[in-house]
């Protein structure tokens, strides 16, 4: 590689470097900075993204190809960084109050936090399944990590050490499928797998490499039959790191399989027919299971499978109008969901937890403000007009009905009334019943403005939401 191709390499994946340098010196200081005084991890963090979002913003003008064909800055690229970096930091918000509460005084929570986001980012740039493997390595071992946290509590490392061997077979599953379509193409760079099948019938071992990587991949978004993990891990991990697996690495999954499902490769084969039966019973299984949970954790582990099987749904609609619906999803989802992980975080205060649904009796007698809010989050979760959810499924089930999968869009719509039960039965909870005791939520300013900005955004997009939906278009024409 000659100096100029090195430096635009360079230039390409700017922000990507940044979140990791970032990460190392905050990494060192945690070594200096006297106990007491973890909270300038909290501004510094935030600080080194917002440096990072300011050099993608710069890159954000043109496609950029980087270390010869691995890795891409395109618009989809940007798109999914910008979802990472609004979950990020969001997280890091509500992670400041909390982590005082649990007793997490370590600068290294907020580290990995973002070397996990720096793994992201290669996963959404990455056009190799070598830089695929090295973004999706880097994002799971410091989630491992992280569920794992608070050492004290048994269930925590209990979910630590599920999440660590299901995640190490699943890793083996997809590293199986990229040999093999190395074995069979003699590349493992997405265009030169498209090459492989033009003209030709596709192999049978190439479908098998495609179901090994298809299997990988969906197991990092919790689809089925590789969901066992998410309501362990879930209910396990601590609230605020739950709340960050279930936008940022789910989100990432997303891209990565967006990436891999365009190639020609995987449309020549009837990878199409598997996926469609996977969003079908992913959505099924988690919509009628969390029909019958009382845990808030678990019962939102199991609403994040719907979701899921929802967005795949996209994904099988394909095309240039699915990729960008399935784009949208994922930021409507990421916004609504950490609104709701927020009230959930903000109920942790003393020897109360939020993390059981008969917790949040009378909470609209006792807190009708916050009430409100959450009544704002489970009505967008359950797809209700006019909040963004709506028009989150909105746009996947037109991609599905304008490609001719018609019985696949009924079947969705079907399974998000199911669904919608469970949101409004939290509701009832909430403006129904009488308070069981009396609480004090760990509302600080952080928190509050978690709220307001996910709030906002349920409502905005859900008021405005074309240009949302255009934006996500030019994502993925421009990108």
């Amino acid at each position: 590689m000659t100096a100029a191709a090195l430096f635009q390499s360079a230039l390409a994946s700017l922000p990507e470097i940044v979140v990791i340098t970032g990460a190392c010196i905050l990494l060192i200081l945690g070594q200096l900075v006297r106990k007491g005084q973890e909270h300038v991890f909290v501004w510094a963090s935030v600080a080194v993204v917002l440096i990072a979002t300011l050099g993608t913003l710069m890159l954000a003008s043109e496609v950029r190809p980087a270390y010869t064909g691995m890795f891409v800055a395109d618009g989809f690229a940007v798109f999914f960084k910008f979802v990472f970096y609004l979950a990020t930091v969001l997280t890091f918000f509500l992670s400041r109050k909390y982590a005082d509460i649990e007793g997490i005084e370590s600068s290294e929570y907020y580290v990995l936090l973002l070397f996990a986001l720096s793994g992201m980012m290669i996963m959404a740039s990455a056009t190799d399944l070598l830089s695929l493997y090295v973004g999706l390595e880097l994002m799971v071992l410091c989630t491992y990590v992280l569920t794992g946290f608070l050492r004290r509590e048994p269930r925590s490392n209990e979910a630590a050490l599920k999440y660590v061997i299901l995640g190490a077979v699943s890793t083996a599953i997809f590293l199986y499928g990229v040999s093999l379509v190395y074995g069979l193409t003699g590349t493992t760079q997405l265009d030169g797998m498209a090459a492989a099948v033009t003209g030709d019938p596709l192999d049978p071992g190439l479908l098998l490499a495609v179901v090994f990587i298809v299997a990988g991949l969906v197991f990092k978004v919790g689809a089925v039959p590789f969901h066992m993990w998410v309501p362990d891990v879930y209910e396990g991990a601590p609230t605020t790191i739950t709340a960050f697996m279930s936008v940022g690495p789910k989100a990432a999954g997303f891209a990565a399989i967006l990436r891999v499902f365009l190639n020609p490769l995987v449309a020549a084969s009837d990878a199409w027919v598997v996926v469609a039966v996977i969003a079908v019973v992913t959505m099924a299984l988690g919509s009628f299971v969390a029909l019958v949970q009382d845990n808030f954790k678990r019962l939102l582990a199991y609403s994040s499978i719907a979701h899921a099987g929802f967005a795949i749904f996209g994904v099988v609609a394909g095309g240039a109008d699915g990729i960008a619906s399935v784009m949208l999803y994922l930021l409507i989802y990421s916004l609504m969901n950490l609104g709701i992980f927020g009230i959930v975080i903000m109920m942790r205060n003393g020897d109360f937890s939020g993390e059981i649904i008969e917790d949040y009796a009378g909470f609209a007698r006792s807190h009708p403000g916050l009430a409100l809010l959450m009544l704002l989050y489970l009505f967008s979760l359950a797809g209700i007009p006019p909040t963004a959810g709506f028009f989150a499924k909105f746009y996947v089930l037109v991609a599905l009905v304008e490609r001719g999968f018609v019985m696949l869009a009924v079947i969705a719509v079907l399974l998000s009334a199911v669904a919608a039960y469970f949101y409004i039965r939290i509701v009832m909870v909430i403006y129904m019943r009488e308070p069981r005791r009396a609480f004090d939520p760990a509302l600080t300013p952080l928190v509050r403005a978690t709220l307001a900005l996910t709030a906002v955004g349920t409502l905005g997009i859900g008021l405005f939401p074309e240009r949302f939906l255009r934006l996500a278009q030019g994502a993925v024409f421009g990108g």
